[in-house]
């Protein structure tokens, strides 16, 4: 794994870029700033190789901008309504910085924090859970996973979020770990413990472009989604409390359809987030915490690069985002990215979750004091 400088931070500390490369040709750059994926090459049905995800040239753009581009995102991914929420008979305040409501954990964003970089991790074998994790990074237990060591294709970004930072309880201890496996893959797994009971919700916001980052809109990439409902909003984007059938609307993704072609429909729920920017509830409504599996959430396909995306994961929602605020954002190499140039598939808790009325998906989203939670995320590349 080779490493370089990533630029000065307002504080005069320095970040770093680390660059991994797959057995099979993939090389992705990921930066401790924000645990971010700063680029990823991969290679196109004429075996070019096109960096597919949107990212800035040094981790000084990354504190200045705007948009989550590339980032690791919690505590809570998404919209909390009212930026509040009570748990074991406290009321617990957050920042309203979307609205009235909370948006990827309020203002003191985990992305303008320089995360610590864990190189050479060893299993955990404390009974002490807490203990353990406030000194190591956290290994997978389980080495069917894959996840014993580090590797030229692995890194883990370790985050401490002490007890009330951005109003949510509990010192946490946060691992994200990017490998390239082979394959195609790349895999993003998350882990955390925390010493109180507290929501959680992790996703990555990188924001794909099939043809390459530079080359413009996606509204002719072709998408399928792996859900027969979806979670309508309000005003605010916040779901509403029944699931919506996707059947009939132009949230129906169940077979492959270009993003732009239902996109400027008569629609109240597509003015409400200026494009697609809405939960999809992956497989059906019923969420049942002790069986997440990983499995087909999504797909993306460019005619143009015959690059095919296929999204994995075993959380139980994910967020179908067509970049619609993107305006003028700095990218790399003199990019500028502006609106429906890339989208996003963030994998997630619903929206709003800690605030739902469905007590299945209210308590699926809280990490119990001491306990580990743990979650996978696979975009795997091939060609067509």
């Amino acid at each position: 794994m080779k490493s370089i400088s990533f630029g000065k931070l307002k504080d005069g500390s320095t970040a770093g870029l680390y660059i991994l490369e797959s057995p099979d040709g993939m090389r992705a750059a990921v930066t401790d700033y924000g645990a971010a994926l700063v680029s990823l090459a991969v290679s196109d049905r004429k075996g070019i190789m096109r960096d597919v995800v949107l990212g800035r040239d040094d981790a000084s753009e990354y504190e200045t901008g705007d948009g989550f581009i590339g980032v690791s995102v919690g505590r809570f991914a998404n919209r909390i309504a009212g930026a509040g929420f009570e748990l074991g008979g406290r009321v617990f305040d957050l920042t309203a910085n979307d609205g009235a409501n909370c948006l990827h954990g309020g203002r003191d964003f985990f992305h303008n924090r320089l995360w610590t970089v864990r190189i050479g991790f060893t299993s955990v074998r404390s009974d002490d859970i807490m203990a353990a994790y406030a000194t190591e990074s956290i290994a997978d237990k389980d080495p069917s996973r894959g996840m014993r060591g580090l590797h030229d294709n692995m890194i883990t970004f370790h985050l401490d979020s002490p007890d009330g930072d951005q109003g949510f309880p509990g010192n946490m201890h946060i691992d994200v770990t990017y490998s390239l496996p082979g394959e195609g893959m790349l895999r993003i797994d998350y882990r955390a413990v925390s010493d109180a009971d507290t929501p959680v919700s992790f996703t990555n916001h990188s924001y794909f472009n099939l043809n390459g980052h530079d080359s413009g809109t996606v509204l002719g990439h072709w998408a399928r989604i792996n859900a027969e409902f979806y979670s309508a909003v309000d005003a605010g984007l916040i779901p509403l409390e029944e699931a919506a059938p996707v059947a009939g609307t132009p949230f129906d993704f169940r077979e492959r359809k270009m993003i732009g072609r239902d996109i400027k429909a008569d629609d109240e729920q597509l003015a409400y987030g200026g494009g697609y920017d809405h939960n999809f509830i992956i497989g059906n409504t019923a969420y049942e915490a002790d069986k997440r599996t990983l499995k087909e959430a999504a797909e993306l396909y460019s005619d143009d690069s015959g690059i095919c995306m296929t999204v994995m994961t075993d959380m139980p929602d994910m967020q179908f985002y067509t970049a619609n605020n993107l305006k003028d954002e700095p990218g790399k190499d003199g990019a500028v990215y502006r609106m429906r140039d890339a989208v996003c598939l963030e994998t997630q808790f619903r929206p709003n979750a800690i605030n739902s009325g469905d007590p299945a998906i209210r308590e699926g989203c809280i990490l119990k004091a001491g306990e580990e939670f743990r979650s996978t995320t696979i975009y795997r590349f091939s060609n067509k």
